[in-house]
């Protein structure tokens, strides 16, 4: 519930603070000195959207704070709204999301004004109710159709797809084919285009290249005056020595690997020097092929690799367009199971639905003789949709007759005001059993009505509030009566601003206003007996 209020700088408020009681909070005052401001002050406090403009004018930011406890424990919401447009939340002392301020609040109020009248004229809002009234038994009933329809509408949008994609799919088939016959054709392997380009430098400068084999070798041919001979002739003379010292035993080895490594040096020129030839076709054979390679490559990639991926991925992109059919096939069967099992699952949900639209329909009906309609027939009608949707196969609609013998029509055709904010009563009276929030703020609860139907009216807040914290606004003496706690909000005004408070009412105080409301401004000992007589027979 919830137990302390504080606005300052809010609109026309400039600082105030409100202890809410148990049972009945009636909060009442003149047209225009700011009660539905209170209500605003509470919505931004369970969550609801600010900006800017709540600021009161001249000050720098506004701030709510709200006091309430939910299961044994205690919460503080704060929020701060600057006049630069900066919005901070915070629960007991630490700043949090809006949207963690809303999960809570969803909790801890259910605030109830004209746009919830407006929403109980909107069928869309029907089938809501009918699913909240028998939670237990719709909520595994509708997490099943839930799966089911998430099932479908996967299966449906992939054949979908498949199928407008059917006509691109077999062009595109076409042109991988293309693509692929031409890199097959090539077929390069991985790093080829570097040997190409190697074999033909070497080939396009054998003249060059022949030339310094040559050179090299002449020195290293086989004759008696070659570098070899002469290093063969001191390999020997170091031998000779080896054994008179570790010294030359260590110059000879060092000598016999440079000696033996020039052999191996010439052996590598002389296989060099017999390999080279020029070979114009040759030539032509290799520039032509890496030709093909480059094309390939400005084509599908900057690198043979690149090549060879695209191959690889076009390969199973044509792999399944060929199996388009077979896959068409797979597709339609399994979407005709999903449908056949959606269509189960929507069915088990009408038929759970009918019985909360029937027996949910008797409870607000009951509570409408008790609202003074005495002859009202209420029915929550449940039909099929035009197709199943996300919310499921049906439809829901409130028919209402709420004279004797006029048989039942739309609600949204025949309901007057008041008569709205009385079903809407009735409604919330059912709900408020099963939906375990322990506060709920009424603004425009009175609208269009009066007289004995306000005196029902107040009466049955009263019964409500013995099961829940009520807040509500109000301007009928009728329900001003029937408080637990009477609270005025007054609007006073100076040479430069407006300023507006809210009292908590003494016993005497409730006397006044309630005569207030009955009389006018002038309270007479008249109206302060009859403001008495309402209260006495109220409680």
């Amino acid at each position: 519930m919830i137990q302390h209020l504080l606005i300052q700088n809010f609109a026309i408020i400039e600082n105030t603070e409100i202890e809410f009681e148990d049972g009945l909070n009636i909060i009442t005052g003149e047209t225009g000195s700011g009660k539905s401001i209170v209500i605003e002050a509470v919505s931004l406090a369970l969550g609801a959207r600010a900006d800017s403009s709540f600021v009161r004018s001249g000050k720098d930011k506004a701030v709510i704070q709200l006091a309430a406890s939910l299961d044994g424990q205690d919460y503080v919401i704060t929020r701060e709204i600057s006049a630069t447009g900066k919005n901070l939340c915070r629960l007991n002392g630490q700043l949090v999301t809006l949207g963690e301020i809303s999960a809570l609040a969803s909790r801890i109020a259910d605030i109830h004004g004209q746009y919830d009248n407006q929403n109980l004229r909107d069928p869309r809002q029907h089938l809501a109710l009918v699913d909240q009234y028998r939670d237990a038994e719709i909520s595994p009933l509708r997490a099943e159709f839930d799966t089911a329809y998430a099932a479908y509408k996967e299966s449906r949008g992939q054949l979908d797809t498949l199928l407008k994609s059917e006509k691109e799919s077999r062009k595109q088939a076409d042109f991988y084919r293309f693509e692929l016959a031409e890199i097959q054709r090539v077929d390069p392997a991985p790093e080829e285009d570097e040997e190409l380009t190697e074999q033909i430098a070497i080939l396009q400068n054998s003249e060059k290249i022949f030339s310094a084999v040559e050179s090299a070798y002449g020195p290293l041919d086989e004759n008696e005056f070659n570098v070899l001979s002469s290093m063969g002739n001191i390999q020997s003379s170091l031998e000779s020595i080896r054994n008179f010292s570790r010294e030359f035993a260590e110059t000879a080895d060092i000598f016999n690997d440079a000696y033996y490594g020039l052999q191996d040096v010439a052996a590598r020129i002389a296989g060099i020097r017999e390999q080279i030839s020029f070979r114009p076709e040759e030539l032509d054979k290799l520039i032509s092929r890496l030709d093909q390679i480059d094309e390939l490559k400005k084509k599908y990639g900057g690198s043979i690799g690149d090549v060879l991926a695209y191959r690889d991925r076009i390969q199973q992109e044509l792999s399944q367009l060929e199996n388009f059919d077979e896959l068409r096939g797979t597709l339609e069967q399994e979407t005709k199971q999903r449908l056949r099992a959606l269509r189960t699952s929507a069915a088990a949900l009408t038929g759970a639905r009918q019985a909360s639209a029937e027996a949910l329909g008797q409870a607000i009906e009951a509570e409408l003789h008790d609202l003074n309609f005495d002859s009202a027939r209420f029915e929550i009608r449940i039909s099929a949709a035009p197709a199943i949707s996300a919310e499921g196969g049906d439809e829901a609609e409130i028919l209402i007759s709420t004279n004797r013998g006029e048989p039942l029509k739309p609600l949204i055709r025949v309901a007057s005001g008041g008569e709205i904010s009385r079903i809407m009563l009735a409604i919330k009276n059912i709900t408020g059993t099963y939906d375990k929030i322990p506060t709920m703020i009424f603004d425009e609860i009175d609208a269009g009505i009066s007289g004995i139907t306000a005196s029902i009216v107040g009466r049955k807040l009263r019964e409500i509030s013995s099961s829940h914290q009520i807040i509500c606004i109000t301007h009928l003496p009728q329900i001003a009566a029937c408080g637990n706690a009477n609270y005025r909000i007054c609007k006073e005004t100076d040479a430069n601003s407006t300023y507006t408070h809210v009292d908590r009412l003494d016993e005497e105080a409730t006397v006044d206003e309630i005569a207030r409301l009955l009389g006018g401004e002038i309270i007479t000992e008249t109206t302060r007996r009859s403001a008495r007589e309402l209260i006495s027979g109220k409680k």
